[in-house]
């Protein structure tokens, strides 16, 4: 397991062997560089060990705190989750501020108890097989029946080192085509599982206990806007500058967009030190650099501040060289091409830092999306009276926008998330065998999941909230931490300060959207957070349209080396027929390679789905 995870701690690697657990770890070493900090981890009387993955940037405070009763031996953050463990049990969760993933075996009780941090960041799976005497037959393996089992890791092919059945769980390959991630707890594996993030495991036993110790519950408004920004500016101020804590060199991913840029100016305001900036772009011809627009913005802003830049530039070549382990890393499949661009951009920034510092999550928390301000309009627009949205829908049908006209009918439910995010039932129907398609199943997860009981009447501000809940952990989480682990480099995201989720729930939606002056094809949102964060955006960076952040796969697709590879993973010869249609593929395939169609998504997702089931199920 250790061998097969070293990539995620390459400085150290430690096992412990007992009677009835065993523990390993490897080590990625950035607070307290020394031996007594090496895991696993005992307490002074040898009653709990630890392992664990991530970082704690309250600890100082919180060893303040312990110090006062324990002794310590490192200065470390993982000694003091060790000691915060044995003073407050569980409680201790509520005290960290951080991303971490632990294992605690308390050899007093015989009892493991496992916990992932509140945003889920930090990725953590299991699989459990109950003993015979629980009622459950248990797996038939090579190593007896009879005894409970429970494996446990940062990454699956750990979990796969040991004799466990590999087959495809049916619902999560449902989830993954409707909407292009697998929910939480399910993998794509049948049988392991992620903890859900704000979690906590305990295995007593047979007994197998998970429980939510976090979740955001105040969604009233805030009154004062002004007292808003105010606190806004000041939390994500603090969460930087906790998180520069660091015996290693810290650095920051540059995309050129407003939230990597207010990253960049705050760290400028907490250190001394250049800073140390990376971004990716892409070998593409002059026509097509609207690919690297936000490549250019962030060398503009690395000139600005006068940081270290480092720039990388991929081409289709480097994607085709690194595929099969981009894929091995991923342990899942993973609709994302970006995957390819953060893992080269990782390997490079490893060379000069062991962290980096990321902008995820200000489109979830401010409202950053488009979905969120069309959302809003058909929100408004089922206000109306009669009269009035009879003429809006007559306007919008005359301008031949039918597909748009439907669309304001939407129910604020599963529906209208479901429409803003799912793939598209004919195309699906197209390439998916038929027995493996539910579409029913999908909406039936969302509304039973996060519309039984709305914690807001504000429908956007639920949608916001349900995608940093949702896709935001179990796609863009677990694909960037793979990537970046891939290379033993740690991310950590400030915007993500689980006090800034709390504040950001209570500001209402016309803070962050105003409808009222968005412009054609120039959407802007986040309206609150651009003023709270102004002193660090430059006017290069304001004025820029919304855009997300690509790569040219679509093009890439269509011209060699990718168009061969491709053309051969989706062969009849190739593809898992078992699962997908293969005088379908083939049509959407030929669709895109002709420029009829823009297929990207469905046909990337096909792709890495196929690797994954080769590598890890075939395998």
């Amino acid at each position: 397991m250790n061998q097969l995870t070293a990539h995620r701690g390459p400085d150290q690697t430690d096992f412990w062997l007992g009677d009835n657990a065993s523990l390993g770890h490897n080590r990625l070493s950035i607070i307290d560089l020394s031996e007594k900090a090496r895991q696993p981890m005992w307490d002074s009387e040898r009653q709990l060990a630890i392992v664990y993955n991530g970082e704690i940037y309250n600890f100082q405070e919180l060893r303040a705190e312990l110090e006062k009763k324990y002794q310590f031996q490192s200065q470390s953050d993982t000694e003091v989750i060790l000691y915060a463990y044995k003073e407050y049990g569980v409680d201790c969760l509520n005290k960290f501020n951080g991303i971490f993933a632990f294992a605690i075996w308390d050899a007093r009780k015989n009892e493991l108890f496992l916990a992932r941090d509140r945003m889920g960041i930090k990725p953590l799976y299991y699989y459990f097989e109950p003993s015979t005497s629980s009622g459950q037959a248990p797996h038939q393996s090579k190593h007896g029946t009879g005894q409970a089992r429970f494996i446990f890791s940062s990454e699956i092919k750990a979990i796969l080192a040991h004799d466990v059945p590999r087959a495809v769980e049916p619902a999560a390959f449902n989830f993954y085509f409707h909407v292009f991630y697998v929910p939480e707890p399910q993998t794509m594996f049948a049988g392991i599982k992620k903890l859900p993030a704000a979690s906590w495991l305990r295995l007593r036993g047979p007994e197998l206990t998970v429980k939510k110790y976090w979740q955001v519950e105040d969604f009233s408004d805030l009154s004062s806007k002004e007292e808003a920004e105010n606190k806004i500016s000041h939390l994500f101020a603090d969460a930087v500058k906790r998180q520069l804590v660091s015996d290693r060199p810290v650095g920051v991913f540059l995309s050129g967009g407003i939230d990597s840029t207010a990253v960049l100016g705050a760290v400028r305001d907490s250190s001394s030190d250049r800073v140390k900036t990376f971004s990716v772009g892409f070998d593409v011809k002059m026509e097509e650099e609207k690919f690297n627009a936000d490549f250019l913005l962030a060398r503009e802003t690395a000139k600005h501040y006068a940081t270290d830049h480092h720039e990388l530039i991929v081409r289709s070549r480097d994607i085709l060289d690194n595929l099969e382990k981009i894929a091995w890393h991923l342990d899942e499949p993973n609709f994302n091409p970006t995957a390819g661009a953060i893992f080269l951009l990782a390997r490079e920034a490893k060379q000069k830092v062991a962290v980096v510092l990321g902008g995820d999550g200000g489109d979830e928390l401010f409202g950053g999306y488009p979905r969120y301000y069309f959302s809003r309009l058909i929100s408004l627009y089922q206000k109306l009276p009669a009269r009035g949205r009879q003429l809006v829908d007559q306007a919008i049908r005359s301008l031949d926008r039918a597909e748009t006209a439907d669309k304001l009918g939407l129910p604020p439910d599963a529906s209208r998330v479901l429409a803003f995010l799912s793939a598209k039932p004919p195309l699906l129907n197209q390439v998916i065998a038929p027995e493996r398609l539910n579409g029913a199943a999908i909406h039936e997860y969302f509304q039973k999941t996060y519309f039984l009981r709305p914690p807001t009447s504000d429908f956007e501000k639920h949608f916001m909230n349900l995608d940093r809940q949702s896709w935001l952990m179990d796609e863009s989480f677990l694909r960037t931490d793979k990537m970046t682990m891939a290379a033993g480099l740690e991310e950590r995201v400030p915007i993500l300060d689980y006090r800034l989720v709390e504040l950001a729930n209570r500001l209402p939606t016309s803070w962050k959207l105003n409808v009222w002056r968005q412009t054609p094809g120039n959407f802007q949102g986040k309206m609150i957070w651009k003023k709270a964060i102004g002193k660090y955006l430059l006017p290069h960076v304001l004025e820029e349209r919304k855009r997300g952040w690509f790569t040219p796969m679509a093009k890439w697709l269509r011209d060699e080396p990718l168009k061969s590879l491709v053309s051969e993973i989706l062969s009849p010869a190739n593809l898992q027929t078992d699962y997908f249609n293969a005088a379908g593929v083939q049509r959407i395939w030929q669709d895109h390679l002709s420029g009829q169609q823009y297929n990207l998504n469905i046909i990337w997702a096909i792709v890495m789905w196929q690797l994954w089931h080769s590598r890890f199920i075939k395998k």
